[in-house]
């Protein structure tokens, strides 16, 4: 079978969740000796993270926007190769074009107007979902199927297009055993090095995107360091030092800034350290559709606060504390409750680690080549 993959940007530098998804999962079906070839269509960039084999072939197809390369360019480089089936991992997919179609719905969040976006988060972001609005109700139409990462999300999405009566399958995604880690003083005291971390602080991935509830966080960080007397520093990645100055101003506690470290962007290959060296890792969100890093912080060693909505009681189990990502006072309460008790974060700790156990990148790969071989022999 001749299988096309669409990972358009997993060769950018600075990967976001959808691409380390695709890459991850491609990674595992050039290691099964599958039988199949696999077109892996991208569009060339700085990171060549991976590598022709396994019956995967690696096609570069040209195109500077975002549509133009998937609406056009995309449609043409599968016809020319000729796939029985095309996989597009990241909520759209082309309009036109004979291809069969199976498209991965991360989530839907961009349709639902009680989390509506639309004139929130940056400018890409905004103009992201005015084209994930216009092209996602057409391509669940015509998909042959459609995936989604979460029995969550699975439900979210066949409810809302119900009258589509849409053929909706979760597969979980997965874990790398990088994330795996021991105790790694000497590793971790470099990553620390390299970033300006201190022994101990907690961790936030900082991100603009509305529902990373950013606000509520530094609203809950900035009560935990003004009612503690010894708090510590709060780690915020991939966020501009103006930006919080200027909630800290708002907030009538500039003082503050002392206690934040902003390290800009983290490379995910030293997320690992990154997650295992940090007392608390916080990923209150106000929806997710899975939630990849609450896996990667507790396989780490991290202690997770997460939220109790959406996908993440589903992907964290009961290895991480449950809060309302919209009470302030739980969140900041909770930082000082396990900051304060090194037993409780150990107690964590052990059920973390037991719980990542539960996902890998294989069994993604797997049951998504069984849904492609279903397909396409139907």
């Amino acid at each position: 079978m001749r299988i096309g993959i669409e990972a358009q940007r997993i060769f950018r530098k600075r990967k976001h969740g959808m691409d380390i998804v695709a890459l991850e999962m491609i990674r595992e079906l050039q290691k099964m000796n599958t039988g199949h070839e696999f077109f892996v269509f991208v569009k060339k960039d700085a990171d060549r993270c991976l590598e022709p084999g396994g019956g995967v072939r690696i096609i570069e197809v040209p195109g500077v926007t975002y549509p133009y390369w998937e609406q056009l360019m995309l449609p043409a480089a599968a016809r020319k190769h000729k796939v029985d089936l095309l996989h597009c991992t990241s909520n759209t997919a082309p309009l036109g074009g004979e291809v069969p179609l199976l498209v991965t719905l991360h989530d839907i969040i961009y349709l639902e107007k009680k989390l509506d976006n639309s004139s929130k988060g940056s400018l890409y972001q905004r103009l992201g979902n005015v084209y994930r609005r216009y092209v996602v109700p057409k391509i669940v139409k015509k998909a042959e199927a459609l995936i989604t990462v979460s029995d969550y999300e699975n439900k979210v999405i066949s409810d809302f297009f119900s009258a589509e009566k849409p053929d909706v399958r979760t597969v979980y995604n997965g874990i790398g055993p990088k994330f795996f880690i021991d105790s790694a003083p000497e590793q971790a005291r470099l990553i620390c090095e390299k970033y300006n971390l201190p022994e101990e602080y907690l961790f936030f991935l900082g991100n603009t995107d509305p529902k990373k509830n950013l606000p509520n966080v530094i609203r809950a960080c900035i009560k935990y360091l003004d009612e503690s007397d010894n708090p510590l520093p709060v780690v915020i990645a991939d966020y501009p030092e103006s930006e919080l100055k200027k909630w800290l101003k708002d907030a009538g506690k500039p003082e503050l800034i002392k206690h934040f470290i902003l390290p800009g962007y983290m490379a995910n290959d030293d997320l690992p350290l990154i997650y295992n060296s940090c007392t608390l890792f916080l990923y209150p969100s106000l929806r997710e559709s899975f939630g990849i890093p609450i896996l990667e912080a507790q396989a780490a060693g991290a202690v997770v606060i997460t939220s109790n909505k959406a996908s993440m009681p589903e992907v964290s189990g009961d290895a991480s504390v449950l809060i309302d990502p919209q009470d302030v006072e739980e969140l900041a309460g909770q930082i000082r409750r396990l900051t304060g008790d090194e037993n409780l974060r150990k107690t964590y700790i052990e059920k973390g680690k037991k719980n990542a156990a539960r996902f890998s990148w294989r069994k993604t790969a797997e049951e998504t080549l069984a849904i492609y071989e279903e397909l396409i022999r139907n």
